[in-house]
């Protein structure tokens, strides 16, 4: 998927996916019970207000954009991050980082090493885990992986959920190191 995208003299180091499926993560700690007491709240103020003989209908369609905020916090912000990592692919090249990626079109971003100066890496138990490209922000390490609309733009890209994610980082890093070394020659 990534060869299109690749330059002349440009040689592709490392390639990979994210994780696929469904995956729970460390925001979900908190995430979880939020959507859950979100959600109930939305569902009983939706059957309160349509079993009731006399409510307006106003109040009855109030409620249904609650709900439906609700379903997807509680079930299918797991899917659609699931669809997205399933359209995602990772790349290091000798020049740059890319990640492709998009939910309805295919987006590239191309990050150059010699410009990537915060990359911040974890690790989970089973080697997986997430190399992030810029400043790590708590509100963004909070949101990471869960695609809410309209929050892609502002949160860093990163190697979501990868593979011997040590390994990746330690190869981004010599990438680094050989780009810095030739640019000096």
């Amino acid at each position: 998927m990534l060869r299109p995208e690749l330059g002349r003299e440009e040689r592709l180091l490392w390639s990979g996916v994210p994780k696929q499926g469904v995956c729970f993560r460390g925001s979900d700690i908190l995430a979880v019970p939020f959507s859950l007491m979100w959600g109930g709240f939305a569902f009983f103020w939706e059957y309160s207000v349509s079993s009731a003989k006399d409510a307006p209908v106003f109040m009855t369609l109030w409620g249904i954009p609650f709900v439906l905020i609700g379903l997807y916090m509680i079930v299918g912000r797991f899917f659609a991050d699931a669809y997205l990592r399933r359209r995602t692919y990772y790349g290091v090249t000798d020049q740059r980082v890319i990640i492709m990626s998009g939910l309805f079109t295919r987006q590239v971003n191309s990050l150059p090493l010699t410009t990537l100066s915060d990359i911040t890496f974890s690790e989970r138990s089973d080697r997986s885990g997430t190399i992030m490209f810029g400043p790590n922000n708590f509100g963004f390490s909070m949101m990471a992986g869960t695609p809410w609309p309209g929050t892609s733009g502002r949160m860093p890209p990163a190697f979501d959920l990868i593979g011997d994610a040590r390994q990746v980082y330690a190869l981004i890093r010599e990438a680094q190191q050989s780009v810095r070394v030739a640019k000096a020659a």
